[in-house]
């Protein structure tokens, strides 16, 4: 994604485009906040929040951390798509207070009252999309519009998470209507960005077969997928469920085949996006396992592949990859990215350890909370320099 012109702008360097305050402080806090989930989970800590401790850690994964990094994302990638300004300055500020409030009012809801917590907390989420919105009608961008259904879809979730929990004392539904829009928008979005940066690194260093082009099969392949999740929603327990998650899974496996992702071992930059794009299918192959086999499949391993490995890998590829090119830096992943982007795997492939042995108290449940810390700290340590300084001139 190419920079556009932008206005003359003399404030903070953190705030002069959206990727950089939205991918630090939502990286920073999704670290550090997973020190605070086990101890709650293991009741050695309690929080003033009227969550429940398992239903505080879902929300600020999908509703806490994955706003902010596809914030980020977005508001980077809508003035390329529309060749408007982007937000800066005190409007971007805003945005981001907003997004800082909702944390607050979550963790601290049992002294506002679960209304108050609500209204801030959706606020963040209504904003941006109202955001987008005016910024694609005003481009005349209207083939675009569609990621706006993904993210209605994640505001509407945050609301019934909210009135779920008050109601009934934990979520259930609205915890899997999040994923089915934050996996919606990975497979709408990953599958303009991993093929179009594959084709790019291919053409240049290693020629040969190229990945496909976007065609019906995309389409038909996204369909499915959310025709799975759709009924995984409303049935999780149903055997058709299963079976529509098993194909699910045989057509985003080879959805992903299609873009010669082992032609780019060379560049972790490159491979990372396939990586993470790779729990997709392999979540939705796990929840059909459980589906199918409860007894033998965790249905938590599926939600974790899908969860910690795509949601968190796709998220870090594309916040190291924007981070290094936004800022003016080599493309390039360097050490320090590629041993982040390792901690992430270890992380995914420990925790769905963890739901398959059935292990709350095990080794494999520590390591994964630890790596899923340090890939998301360090990343914020690690760009927190480049974020907060004024773009490189070559």
């Amino acid at each position: 994604m190419a920079i556009p012109r932008t206005r003359p702008y003399t404030g903070p360097a953190l705030l002069s485009y959206g990727f950089r305050p939205f991918f630090l402080l939502g990286a920073l806090y999704s670290g550090l906040s997973i020190l605070l989930w086990l101890p709650q989970f293991y009741g050695d800590l309690s929080l003033s929040t009227l969550f429940a401790p398992t239903d505080w850690h879902v929300h600020e994964l999908y509703f806490g951390f994955v706003p902010a990094i596809a914030t980020g994302f977005l508001f980077t990638a809508v003035p390329n798509w529309t060749g408007r300004m982007p937000l800066q300055g005190n409007g971007l500020l805003a945005l981001v207070l907003l997004w800082i409030a909702g944390r607050v009012a979550v963790t601290f809801s049992s002294h506002i009252g679960w209304q108050a917590a609500l209204v801030i907390d959706a606020a963040f989420l209504i904003a941006v999309a109202m955001v987008i919105a005016r910024e694609i009608v005003a481009g005349a961008n209207w083939r675009n519009l569609k990621v706006l259904l993904p993210l209605t879809i994640l505001a509407a979730a945050n609301i019934g998470f909210h009135l779920e929990a008050h109601v009934l004392g934990i979520t259930d539904f609205s915890r899997r209507l999040a994923t089915l829009a934050v996996i919606t928008l990975i497979m709408l979005i990953g599958g303009r960005v991993v093929p179009s940066f594959t084709r790019n690194w291919l053409v240049r260093e290693n020629p040969g077969r190229l990945p496909a082009a976007f065609s019906l099969f995309d389409l038909l392949s996204i369909a499915v997928a959310v025709g799975a999740l759709a009924l995984w929603t409303a049935a999780p327990d149903w055997t058709g469920t299963a079976t529509a998650m098993a194909i699910a899974a045989l057509v985003q496996f080879i959805r992903l085949a299609r873009w010669a992702g082992l032609r780019t071992w060379r560049d972790p930059l490159v491979w990372m996006l396939h990586a993470g794009y790779l729990f997709v299918p392999i979540g939705f192959a796990l929840i059909a396992a459980g589906g199918f086999w409860p007894e033998l499949v965790s249905p938590l391993a599926g939600v974790h592949a899908l969860g910690v490995g795509a949601v968190g890998g796709m998220t870090l590829a594309m916040m190291v990859r924007a981070s290094r090119g936004h800022t003016g830096q080599q493309l390039k992943a360097g050490v320090s990215a590629t041993l982040l982007f390792t901690a992430l795997l270890v992380a995914a492939v420990t925790r769905i350890a963890a739901a398959l042995i059935d292990s709350h108290t095990g080794v494999t449940l520590h390591v994964a909370a630890f790596a899923w810390m340090v890939a998301f700290v360090g990343f914020g340590l690690v760009f927190a320099p480049a974020l907060s300084r004024p773009r490189k001139r070559h």
